[in-house]
């Protein structure tokens, strides 16, 4: 314990020394929808690893740079971290309390856009390597960095990055880019992630819009036909209505519903943060809960576009029409299988004349919650959060930790700092001050914990 004193008070020592470190990043408007500074943030990634010793280098992904960088430790046994440098679009601005790329602290949080997601967990496990170098001159394992710059457009090329870079990136275990404490302070493990197949869908009627007057009843409306496609992909018992949709779908075990029984119930929760009065297919909440909403497949209309929105009226008949639609994947559904079976269903219902516009997506990817190095990684969360990790069987989040589990055969859990109200991908992120030191704490003992293992 002696040496974990000694570390825990160089993080307590440097910890504005680490927050500015993280405000420089966060400065950086590295948003990956607007292809907007990719290079720049990849860059300061390089150069803080290589700040730390990490032999580094800048890797072609056939979308943003991949940062790699490796660094030797005591132990033989490697543990790679995966993050990303990539932020969510800070739109609307006008809703923000202080610019998004200017990290501002105030009642003990830092905001700023990608504080929490994802830069604040990638800093704050650089904090952890500080203080481990500072204490012992050596870290405890081999350790190795993954830090892409796609992640919030749907990591379309990590699969293929991972696959063709095995050999460079094996290692024996992994830490994924989140994690953190649900809504009681009680610190999470979660070990899968839905998969997604992200389209858009769009149909054109005509080569312009058209006077309502004159079109309405003459000619074909290119709204109500992208409306009319969409009403026949989910009935009102909310099942999606595309050909043996789940016919490749893996129900919950047993070990599953036993891990989702032993979580608090959060229907109040959500009852209260996000302003709703009930939940779908007449779920109450506990346990029946948590399970329909990572368990289940989903067909989610994210947004629609036609004709004219603004005020006032403008008649109009729509010449085109388009919507966003991601369907969330459970094990074992894949974002082909989506595909074929949405072209096959529109065809077949007479929309062959939609068009499916594919933007991405993942298959679903879980590590077995009695995994070992679950095990380490839950029980090294006590000393710092007073409990042991809960294990959560799957997220209702995407990522690409399906590329990790199956070319690189690593067990993936979660650590960090996150907390419910750090409104990730909305205005006002921000992360507690206090959790960003207890995530880089409880990174220390996951480290030593697993070269010492």
């Amino acid at each position: 314990m002696a040496s974990y004193t000694a570390i825990d008070n160089y993080l307590e020592d440097h910890l504005d020394e680490s927050l500015s470190e993280l405000s420089k990043l966060c400065a950086i408007p590295s948003v990956a929808a607007k292809n907007q500074g990719m290079d720049e943030g990849a860059e300061l990634v390089e150069d803080m690893l290589k700040k730390r010793g990490f032999k580094v280098e800048i890797m072609p992904s056939g979308g943003p740079p991949v940062v790699f960088a490796e660094r030797k430790g005591e132990s033989d046994k490697t543990l790679m971290f995966y993050n990303h440098y990539d932020v969510q679009p800070p739109e609307p601005l006008e809703l923000w309390d202080s610019p998004p790329f200017e990290a501002t602290q105030r009642n003990g949080k830092l905001y700023a856009r990608g504080v929490s997601d994802d830069k604040g967990h990638f800093v704050s496990r650089l904090f952890a390597i500080d203080a481990l170098l500072a204490v012992d001159s050596e870290l405890p394992c081999n350790i190795k960095f993954v830090v892409e710059g796609e992640e919030e457009t749907g990591s379309n090329h990590m699969p293929d990055f991972v696959k063709d870079n095995a050999d460079k990136l094996a290692a024996d275990v992994c830490i994924w880019e989140f994690g953190g404490v649900d809504f009681r302070d009680v610190p999470m493990q979660t070990v899968g992630m839905r998969g997604i197949c992200y389209v858009e869908l769009s149909v054109e009627t005509a080569k312009i819009d058209v006077h309502s007057g004159l079109g309405g009843s003459i000619f074909p409306n290119a709204a109500w036909r992208l409306v009319w496609a969409l009403t026949t992909l989910k009935g009102q018992d909310e099942r999606i209505r595309l050909p043996n949709y789940y016919e490749n779908v893996v129900h919950p075990t047993e070990r599953d519903k036993e891990l989702f029984a032993a979580l608090p119930d959060k229907a109040a929760e959500y009852k209260q943060r996000y302003g709703v009065q009930e939940f779908l297919k007449g779920v109450e909440g506990g346990a029946d809960l948590l399970v329909q909403e990572v368990f289940e497949p989903t067909c989610t209309i994210c947004g629609l576009t036609s004709g004219y929105q603004g005020p006032g009226s403008k008649t109009v008949l729509p010449a085109v029409a388009s919507a966003k639609v991601d369907f969330r994947l459970v094990p074992n559904q894949t974002p082909e299988e989506v595909l074929t079976k949405l072209r096959a269903h529109l065809d077949a219902e007479g929309f062959s004349d939609i068009k499916i516009t594919y933007n991405g997506g993942e298959p679903p990817g879980r590590t077995d919650p009695d995994d070992p190095f679950i095990d380490l990684v839950v029980n090294a969360a006590t000393d710092i959060y007073g409990t042991p990790q809960q294990i959560v069987p799957m997220t209702g989040g995407s990522g690409p930790n399906h590329a990790f589990l199956h070319y690189l055969e690593l067990p993936v859990a979660t650590s960090g700092i996150s907390y419910p109200g750090a409104k990730v991908h909305a205005p006002n992120e921000n992360i507690r001050i206090d959790l960003y030191m207890k995530g880089a704490k409880h990174i220390t003992r996951i480290m030593k914990d697993f070269g010492e293992s």
